[in-house]
């Protein structure tokens, strides 16, 4: 932090889904703040603006910058306040140099704020362009969740075709990324469905969603279908289960 010497206070903040712990000292150590804090723009604003208008400069730190850290660190750079954070790896090292075993959000708050006054080359500074890295962690995060449930889905359409038709499952289950097969399946979830349907019209309906796989894939399946003469008890329930799964996993695919 290059403009150490100029601050009027150093606050850090052990921060929590509902409350954070402050903890307030100035340059010369001495505590002139330790309380909680809702996790509310409003009490955050009262608190940052009465320590500015106290202290002048004040210097707002975390151990966690993104999630929960987020708003208290938003509203201190609306009041103007500078913004820091120490990152978790130092944050344990320096715990430990204080005496002390429990761990508590007070303690925490405190060892934040020491080391911001007394080892500012612990901190890292918080720039406007981590907005840019705080939106793209957001979005790859809901990538990531939209990949698990894909795979999610998948696996239980395949093993529920692998208990009731291994033939089927073979032609099915490898291309269940493909928006033919989750439709073909949304609208015939059965191997007595895909049959009434009947080879011609399916490859009818099919092509428009693959042009140049529609015919292969449903003689593939017709193939598939005649391989298995037996029907296994309980098949009946994937003409309700199937296309459920169906839908839900070509709705993943469509926000992914």
């Amino acid at each position: 932090m290059n403009e150490h010497d100029t601050i009027g206070v150093f606050l850090g903040l052990d921060v929590g889904k509902s409350t954070h712990h402050g903890h307030g000292l100035t340059p010369a150590g001495k505590k002139v703040f330790d309380r909680q804090l809702p996790n509310t723009e409003p009490k955050l604003r009262q608190v940052f603006d009465k320590l500015r208008e106290k202290f002048g400069t004040v210097l707002v730190v975390v151990d966690q910058p993104a999630s929960i850290g987020a708003l208290p660190l938003t509203v201190a750079r609306d009041t103007g306040c500078q913004v820091a954070y120490l990152p978790g790896l130092s944050m344990r090292r320096i715990a430990d140099l204080y005496p002390g075993e429990a761990k508590t959000d007070a303690r925490d708050a405190a060892v934040i704020t020491d080391a911001a006054r007394t080892m500012p080359h612990t901190l890292r500074s918080l720039e406007l362009t981590d907005e840019i890295t705080a939106e793209l962690t957001v979005l790859v995060g809901f990538d990531q969740d939209l990949a698990a449930e894909a795979t999610r889905t998948s696996n239980r359409i395949r093993g529920l075709l692998t208990q009731f038709h291994p033939s089927l499952e073979r032609v099915l289950g490898p291309r269940l990324d493909h928006q033919a097969v989750t439709w073909l399946l949304e609208r015939h979830g059965s191997p007595a469905a895909l049959r009434k349907a009947g080879r011609r019209r399916l490859v009818e309906v099919v092509r428009p969603k693959a042009p140049r796989m529609a015919k292969r894939l449903i003689d593939d399946v017709f193939e598939a279908l005649d391989e298995q003469t037996v029907v296994v008890p309980g098949t009946g329930t994937l003409d309700v289960v199937i296309p459920s799964l169906a839908r839900s996993l070509g709705a993943v695919h469509e926000q992914r």
